[in-house]
């Protein structure tokens, strides 16, 4: 199993990264935890972050974009999850959908939703889990018939980021509902919320953490979306559309985890400098010393194997089993450091008054999110059977 050579980042790419940076800790920090707390929508921070173009990150340059490979934008993501993790989650599922429209739309899509994705102007959510299917994303129900040049959709999404504030989404339906096996009657569609009549944003879902972000159920109730929007222009590829996406997801979900592990331990080992007990500061007691030592080794670990995962991706290979691990590997890690950076902090770190108790409500999303940590697992071993089968 080759492991994928580390990417250093151009001058221009650390300088844009360095500039995310200054960005999280002028703008983001001094308001997150307000913000956080009161579940608001960080309007003011999503201007200034399509100013510095971020949801274009990935997007060609022909079409606005900045077109950064995936190891910068994975770094970009671990910045601003550094600051409040929700921002990380505001540009996954966009940054996905256009990933989509750019490796398998048709020109005339590209040309026409690009632009404006690029500039943050429209941004984008991805549809595909439905109450009753999550894990087994081959059991949806939601359908999509063909009506002259329009598709009919009918269905109920869940946990769709950016229902809200999107205003373009990509759908995955059945087209072959009888389809044996079920992925190949699965397909996908880009709907845009104006003008498309019979598509309803449902309730806005309350959340542990993961706060001030739209997390919304979408109703397709007769939706007529016009047959150009099906992605590739061929029935039954919606499966492979999507998990060769979802890797994209991966990857951002485990640098949301490497940025929130960073800023616990951050937090962690400035107020074990500060708090004295029995004389003197607890960082210098030799328990807190091997609290740390392990939080800051697993925290570079989880960086570098999600810095691996974005170069494979880079490399244009298969990502399912790198970001299956990086996933995997970052994500409870920070959820590990959380617990430890509260337990630093004492009977404070329990308190609102103190941002750890956010990280400790925002990890536990992550070992769930883009699919559980479970599958990831199953992901895992079985590329590892493949890999070593002979």
């Amino acid at each position: 199993m080759a492991t994928p050579s580390l990417v250093t980042l151009t001058e221009e790419q650390q300088m844009i990264v360095s500039e995310v940076r200054r960005f999280v800790e002028k703008e983001v920090l001094p308001v997150a935890t307000e913000m956080e707390h009161a579940d608001e929508y960080p309007v003011d921070l999503v201007e200034q972050m399509k100013a510095l173009g971020m949801f274009g990150a990935t997007i060609p340059q022909e079409y606005g974009g900045l077109d950064l490979p995936f190891a910068t934008y994975a770094a970009i993501v671990e910045e601003l999850s550094r600051g409040w993790m929700s921002l990380g989650g505001i540009i996954n599922t966009h940054t996905m959908v256009s990933w989509m429209i750019k490796t398998y739309g048709s020109d005339e899509m590209k040309s026409r939703l690009l632009p404006t994705m690029a500039t943050g102007e429209r941004r984008a959510g991805l549809c595909m889990t439905e109450p009753n299917a999550g894990s087994d994303l081959q059991a949806i129900n939601m359908t999509a018939v063909r009506d002259g040049d329009d598709y009919v959709l009918n269905g109920t999404k869940m946990f769709v980021t950016n229902g809200v504030h999107g205003k373009l989404f990509a759908v995955l339906t059945k087209t072959d509902p009888k389809a044996k096996p079920r992925y190949k009657g699965m397909s996908t569609f880009i709907v845009e919320k104006e003008p498309t009549p019979g598509m309803t944003v449902g309730r806005i879902i309350e959340k542990l953490g993961y706060k001030g972000v739209d997390t919304t159920e979408l109703f397709f109730e007769d939706a007529r979306v016009p047959a150009a929007n099906l992605v590739g222009g061929e029935e039954g590829q919606g499966w492979y559309h999507i998990m060769s996406t979802i890797e994209i997801g991966r990857i951002n979900v485990a640098s949301r985890a490497v940025g929130v592990a960073t800023a616990a331990f951050e937090d962690a080992i400035k107020y074990a400098k500060q708090r004295h007990a029995f004389g003197q500061p607890i960082a210098n007691h030799q328990a807190i010393q091997i609290m740390l030592a392990e939080m800051a080794t697993k925290i570079e670990a989880a960086r570098l194997l999600t810095r691996a995962a974005a170069a494979k991706k880079d490399a244009g290979e298969r990502t399912d089993l790198w970001g299956g691990m990086a996933k995997l590997f970052a994500t409870e890690t920070a959820q590990e450091v959380a617990l430890q950076a509260m337990r630093i902090h004492g009977g404070y770190g329990y308190t609102t008054e103190m941002r750890v108790e956010r990280y400790y409500r925002d990890t536990p999303f992550m070992l769930v999110g883009e699919g559980t940590n479970e599958i990831q697992k199953l992901v895992i071993a079985r590329n590892l059977l493949k890999m070593y089968g002979d």
